[in-house]
């Protein structure tokens, strides 16, 4: 007779953080929805999974009982106890099974094995500010630790950190009598030979107050971590990985003290910084990972998609998709993609553009590849920001040349500049691309697919025949070191060095290049339309946005103020 199968559970703790231990059977398929759930970890000594004890995790829970009826009575989805809300002084209950979880409501008594191990010794540790605590990882030990003030576990030190209050103290010595053991500290001592070398490294803190304390974001650094230590009420967050202290006049400047003290640069970050914003999760942190249906690659393919856009559907398909791990993409409901898209404005708080791209990659899925009707899934679309470009003066751009030493890195900067040029069109360039007699460039397959004739300065042409001449490219006029396109990421730094040479503050990127080409040309009088042809843009609105930045229309404007003669004061 076949052995029953059981789903045997057990809440509890590990490592001070409530857990969800699983007993599943042996089977690889249940096994690997086990693995999909989010923070589940296989425990060595306990032999079995456990999960963080959240609502998400019993949602996988749930989801695994319906997708494997048989390891539950008679199909049923039984409640779970929720053992976190036990008193302190009430015994750790046993495994349950899911058979006889809807019978049982009170916890047993304690096995003479449990009361060994709640006989064990615990040692505490005293400190001016803290009480460091270890104790056996017992379940009616930790429930009563927990709810002692300011108690939290440090995933760093495996022990308990409590402030150093009488209460707590007092608290502790009566509930463990002669089991806790005190004992004091050695002074802990940063080791000046490796910080020294560290301070050397990272010098910057960046301080963000929000909602009475500062979060201090800073490079790894032992003296720092041992000064912040001494600061009342420091904690660190586990999750964001910055540590948080309260927001007084006498902290900020002990930390201002500290960072003067080394030649440290402290910079207060502004409350609009999105540096509480849940970051994309990588697909290594998730396990098996589900990558894009080789059906929506193939029809982006088949509409002759360009290459970036490509990229970029399938990358945010992905993210949908394992957003919800168990569920097959033709399940997922209109209910469940509305939740998505706030889950990217709420918690990932992606730009608008992001958002509408997002919208647009699930639609092309359901309505293109699945062949279903076009409707409206009820999704916010966000209205469109539109925020003024940077532009450099022509000082700053001749500034900017003149400080790049390198002849290949100048010849990309002022090609980009002289011919208002997107990164990914100079990159892709031909040296069969140059026609020096008519002084046009050819720009092949640009945004959108379409071709159009650039400008090729005479400035610049002595420069490039001299760049082919020295580094000889093969096909591409750019070619990285071992052939091939020069790569975007390298245009990049090459960019950031001559920006930090020319001492210019702005925010610079390459398509800044692009902007300052545009309105340059604008305030030399040069028509709009044409100024549109050359950047290759579909409609005059979007080239528009460049007499908002053009300073000649605006210097020419008198503010009504100046028309006004004020009387001087007597």
């Amino acid at each position: 007779m076949e052995k029953e199968k059981k789903f045997i559970y057990q809440k509890g703790f590990h490592r001070g953080e409530a857990r969800i231990f699983l007993d599943i059977p042996h089977e690889e398929e249940i096994i690997d929805k086990v693995k999909m759930i989010p923070g589940r970890k296989w425990s060595k000594t306990k032999n079995c999974w456990h999960v963080p004890d959240n609502k998400e995790s019993m949602r996988y829970i749930n989801r695994l009982l319906e997708l494997y009826p048989g390891i539950a009575p008679s199909g049923k989805q039984p409640e779970v106890q929720n053992l976190t809300k036990s008193a302190p002084m009430q015994a750790a209950p046993e495994q349950v099974t899911l058979s006889q979880a809807e019978t049982r409501k009170e916890p047993t008594v304690q096995t003479q094995q449990e009361k060994v191990v709640t006989a064990e010794k615990v040692y505490l540790t005293l400190t001016p500010k803290k009480l460091f605590l270890q104790i056996p990882n017992e379940y009616t030990d930790v429930s009563f630790v927990r709810k002692l003030r300011y108690a939290r576990w440090n995933y760093n030190t495996y022990l308990w950190e409590i402030t150093a209050h009488t209460h707590n103290l007092t608290m502790l010595q009566n509930y463990f009598g002669q089991r806790l053991i005190e004992q004091r500290p050695v002074a802990p001592q940063a080791d000046k030979a490796s910080s020294s070398k560290i301070e050397a490294d990272y010098h910057q803190i960046l301080i963000l107050p929000k909602e009475g304390r500062l979060r201090l974001i800073f490079r790894f650094n032992k003296a720092l971590i041992v000064f912040i230590k001494t600061l009342p009420y420091y904690k660190y967050d586990e999750q964001n990985r910055w540590w948080t202290v309260p927001d007084t006049e006498v902290i900020r400047k002990d930390i201002q003290g500290f960072a003067q003290a080394r030649g440290w640069k402290v910079s207060f970050a502004s409350a609009n910084d999105k540096l509480d914003r849940k970051p994309r999760p990588r697909k290594e942190d998730l396990p098996n990972y589900r990558p894009c249906p080789e059906e929506y690659i193939s029809h982006l393919k088949m509409k002759r998609y360009s290459p970036s856009t490509l990229r970029t559907y399938t990358d945010l398909f992905e993210e949908f998709i394992n957003y919800y791990p168990l569920l097959d993409p033709k399940e997922i409901t209109e209910k469940e993609i509305i939740s998505f898209i706030r889950y990217l404005v709420d918690e990932r708080q992606v730009s608008t553009s992001y958002q509408n791209q997002s919208i647009n990659a699930i639609k092309f899925y359901y309505e293109q590849v699945l062949g279903g009707r076009r409707k409206f899934y009820f999704i916010e679309r966000p209205q469109r920001e539109r925020r003024l470009p940077i532009v450099l003066s022509e000082e700053e751009v001749l500034k900017l040349f003149e400080v790049t030493e390198n002849l290949k890195h100048k010849c990309l900067l002022m090609l980009i500049y002289s011919a208002g040029l997107r990164i990914s069109e100079a990159l892709a360039l031909k040296i069969k691309d140059i026609d020096s007699e008519r002084m046009q460039i050819l720009i092949r397959n640009a945004k959108g697919g379409k071709d159009r004739l650039g400008l090729l300065s005479a400035s610049i042409l002595p420069l490039l025949r001299e760049y082919f001449q020295l580094y000889q490219p093969k096909e591409y006029l750019f070619e990285g070191e071992h052939g091939g396109a020069y790569s975007a990421r390298s245009a990049q730094s090459v960019l950031r060095l001559s920006v930090s040479k020319a001492k210019i503050r702005k925010r610079v990127t390459l398509h800044t290049l692009r902007h300052s080409f545009a309105t340059h040309l604008l305030e030399k009088g040069t028509d709009l339309r044409y100024i549109q042809t050359l950047l290759g843009h579909n409609s005059s609105k979007t080239t528009e946005i460049y007499t908002h930045v053009s300073t000649k229309a605006l210097g020419e404007i008198k503010s009504p103020l100046d028309h006004l003669t004020l009387k001087k004061n007597t």
